[in-house]
C-alpha cells in the first residue's frame, strides 16, 4: 500500500545557486548534499515538514540524454516549469518578507476562491504559488 511521498523534484539550472536561494531566501534547510557516481543528490525541505524532501536536480546525464537535458534546461530558463504550492499563514506578510530578500514575484497577493495567493519564481525560473488558505 502506498504510504506517503518522500521526495519530489524541482529541476534547477545551477545547484549551488538553488541551494542558496532555497536556504537563504525561502528559509529551507539542507537535508542531503552528496555526490554519488557523478550525480549530486541535493535535497532541501521546510523545517516544520521533515518527511518531505525537495531534490534540487540539475537536468543532465545520466538522468537524461544530453539532448533531453538541454531541452529541459531551456524550458526551465524560459519560466515554463511550475514548482508547486507553498502554504503560508499570512500571504501578504510572507510576500513582503520574500520581496525584501530579492525574490521575484509574478503576481502580488490577491484574494482567490481558495484563499490569498501570490506567484513567485525561484532563481532558475520555476514558478510557485504562495498560498494562504481561508481562515489560516
Amino acid at each position: 500500500m502506498l504510504k506517503r511521498i518522500l521526495h519530489v523534484n524541482v529541476f534547477v539550472l545551477d545547484q549551488d545557486r538553488a541551494k542558496d536561494f532555497y536556504t537563504q531566501k525561502l528559509g529551507f534547510e539542507v537535508r542531503t548534499d552528496t555526490t554519488m557516481d557523478g550525480f549530486r543528490w541535493l535535497t532541501v525541505g521546510l523545517k516544520g515538514q521533515p518527511d518531505l524532501n525537495i531534490l534540487l536536480a540539475h537536468p543532465a546525464p545520466p538522468m537524461f540524454s544530453e539532448e533531453d537535458a538541454r531541452s529541459l534546461r531551456e524550458l526551465i530558463a524560459k519560466g515554463s516549469m511550475a514548482g508547486g504550492v507553498i502554504e503560508t499563514d499570512d500571504c501578504r506578510a510572507a510576500y513582503e518578507d520574500l520581496k525584501a530578500k530579492g525574490v521575484t514575484f509574478l503576481q502580488p497577493p490577491a484574494d482567490r476562491p481558495y484563499g490569498v495567493e501570490a506567484l513567485f519564481r525561484d532563481d532558475s525560473g520555476n514558478w510557485f504559488s504562495l498560498t494562504q488558505r481561508p481562515n489560516s
